[in-house]
């Protein structure tokens, strides 16, 4: 039986998991950037960042995670981790992402899921997709140049 808790984005992006301007040609760097984010903040060793990057690359072959809004969400489940770990990257010009309305990616939220939870962060999926629809946090997302503004900006909007 799935809690009805979700975790939000606030509880989860700290500024060191924010990646501003997240420089990526495509959404297959943007991939390798966000496997290397939290190993660089110390949430997994250095030595999972292959098998996070290849987890992300298997699930956006099976189906694009980008959204409409310039919105894309990648996620994979793993095993190696304990806790769900975010990673929040902007671009402003946007990362051609295959998203569902053709538009660039601008927000990038990639979720390192352990696997033996995968079930219980669907809910967690479900409301960042919520939080993200809304234009005025897309927005004020982008104004943000760097980790302490994207956290102060969550932890107001939610």
């Amino acid at each position: 039986m799935l809690g009805s808790w979700a975790m939000k984005l606030s509880d989860l992006i700290t500024s060191d998991l924010v990646e501003v301007p997240l420089r990526a040609a495509d959404k297959w760097e943007a991939l390798a950037a966000i496997a290397r984010v939290p190993a660089r903040a110390g949430r997994y060793p250095q030595a999972l960042v292959p098998v996070v990057e290849q987890a992300l690359v298997v699930r956006e072959r099976s189906m694009t995670t980008g959204m409409e809004h310039g919105i894309a969400i990648p996620h994979a489940a793993i095993d190696g981790i304990d806790e769900l770990v975010a990673v929040l990257g902007l671009n402003p010009a946007g990362i051609p992402f295959e998203t569902l309305d053709g538009a660039p990616a601008r927000i990038v939220i990639g979720l390192v899921i352990p696997r033996s939870k995968k079930l219980a962060h669907i809910k967690t999926l479900a409301e960042i997709a919520k939080l993200l629809s809304r234009a005025d946090v897309r927005a004020r997302l982008l104004r943000c140049t760097d980790g302490e503004s994207v956290v102060q900006a969550l932890a107001e909007m939610q």
